[in-house]
């Protein structure tokens, strides 16, 4: 059976972000919609980023983080690399706030973030990829499908890469923790595998 390997990853939770095994940034004082804006100057480079809602933010900000130390466009196709990812709430955070605004005028700029896969749209236009993508519904990070769903992307030779994890936000308690998934090793790699992963999660 094929091995593949993890090149970097981004945890994004407590108000902390880590990338490969560094703390990289925390403050214990913002709202999360504050510490979004804090963790890196995205919005000096990419104005998108402030129209975003907090699910789709957290997603790209952890991906560009990441991708900073191993970028797969130097590398890959754009069509042949994938993004899988998964939450609890779905776009349950945005949905309330939609919600609401119905109470006087819907909010059109809301509504578009109604679904859960739209913080993979945003990571694929920032990154111009093209691959396989999918969104799955979890109680709890499950890296044991996820796993076995991207093994089975990669066994295929039309997928090279691909960014998948876990990107929960749900008012002011968030839990982020993005992976590049490669056939081969770099400079930071551990094996893709559930036993890995879960130890990656739980020790930040």
């Amino acid at each position: 059976m094929m091995k593949y390997f993890v090149n970097g990853f981004c945890r994004i939770n407590n108000r902390k972000v880590t990338v490969n095994d560094i703390l990289i940034y925390e403050d214990h004082q913002s709202s999360f919609y504050d510490f979004l804006l804090k963790i890196y100057p995205l919005g000096e480079i990419y104005p998108k980023y402030y129209k975003m809602d907090n699910l789709s933010k957290a997603g790209v900000i952890a991906s560009e983080l990441l991708l900073q130390n191993e970028n797969p466009n130097q590398k890959y196709k754009p069509e042949d690399i994938a993004v899988v990812l998964s939450n609890h709430s779905s776009s349950l955070d945005t949905d309330l706030r939609y919600q609401k605004s119905t109470e006087k005028i819907p909010s059109p700029a809301l509504f578009v973030y109604t679904l859960p896969n739209i913080v993979i749209g945003e990571i694929c236009i920032r990154n111009k990829f093209k691959g396989e993508n999918a969104f799955f519904i979890h109680e709890a990070f499950n890296p044991e499908y996820m796993v076995k769903y991207v093994d089975l992307l990669l066994q295929n030779n039309q997928t090279e890469a691909c960014l998948s994890g876990w990107v929960e936000v749900l008012g002011e308690n968030h839990d982020v923790f993005l992976y590049l998934v490669e056939k081969k090793k770099s400079d930071y790699s551990f094996n893709h595998s559930m036993e890995d992963l879960l130890k990656k999660y739980n020790n930040y």
